[in-house]
């Protein structure tokens, strides 16, 4: 990461250092979100950042939605640099935006998506470079109700089958997630996505020295997520 220019001579991270933050939950926010919607409170610890999602996501649900940061000035404001106040590593799937069901803008969210919401490595390196170069305080792990990607896994797995091309390699990539669930009673893949969010979210930890560096400085919180299809919602998963 040391071959990228920074963005900014102050980052959120030098401000955690001068503020001191305590970590909270699995992992700890820090630092306040310049990128702000008039009447925004500022991101200053690990429950304001989850709450301006949350909150976003009511509006969304409740058809309130303000759509902040899509303006041209916006867009004027945001072509020196980025300064995202989360990271969210979503699924592929097109029903599951994460600027729209947080209902957030440019520059607010650092988006990692790709069916299954799995962390293989170009992925783990793509948030690395969110956590070393913006110290975005908050990572969120959003899987979905009915993900197609477990789904196939599941099927797949059960069957003792091979899907076609490429997409064995996310059926392989999500079967120590699926494995353990077959045979089991009640609906295998909520299980499953419920499953998989939490062990990509160890994973993030587990694999990477960058990450888990600022999770145990309590610079950094990741927090699991889900996705409902049906109304709109999103709900933590722990």
């Amino acid at each position: 990461m040391k071959n990228f220019p920074r963005q900014s001579t102050l980052s959120r991270r030098s401000l955690l250092a001068a503020g001191g933050l305590t970590a909270v939950g699995t992992v700890a926010l820090a630092g306040p979100a310049t990128a702000q919607s008039a009447g925004d409170p500022p991101v200053d610890n690990p429950q304001a950042a989850l709450a301006r999602l949350l909150d976003g996501n009511r509006r969304f649900v409740q058809g309130q939605g303000r759509h902040p940061h899509q303006s041209p000035r916006r867009i004027h404001d945001l072509a020196a640099g980025q300064d995202p106040f989360a990271i969210v590593v979503g699924c592929a799937d097109s029903r599951v935006p994460p600027e729209v069901l947080f209902d957030q803008g440019l520059g607010d969210l650092f988006d990692n998506r790709v069916a299954g919401n799995i962390v293989d490595t170009i992925m783990l390196g793509s948030i690395e470079y969110a956590v070393e170069h913006f110290a975005s305080p908050l990572l969120v792990v959003l899987g979905h109700e009915r993900c197609g990607a477990v789904s196939a896994a599941v099927d797949t797995i059960a069957s003792g089958g091979t899907a076609p091309g490429s997409i064995q390699a996310i059926v392989e990539a999500l079967r120590p997630v699926v494995e353990p669930l077959l045979g089991g009673t009640g609906d295998i893949v909520e299980a499953a996505v419920r499953a998989n969010v939490l062990a990509q979210a160890q994973h993030l930890v587990e694999a990477s020295e960058i990450i888990a560096e600022q999770v145990h400085a309590g610079h950094l919180e990741i927090v699991g997520a889900r996705y409902d299809l049906d109304n709109g919602r999103v709900t933590l998963v722990s």
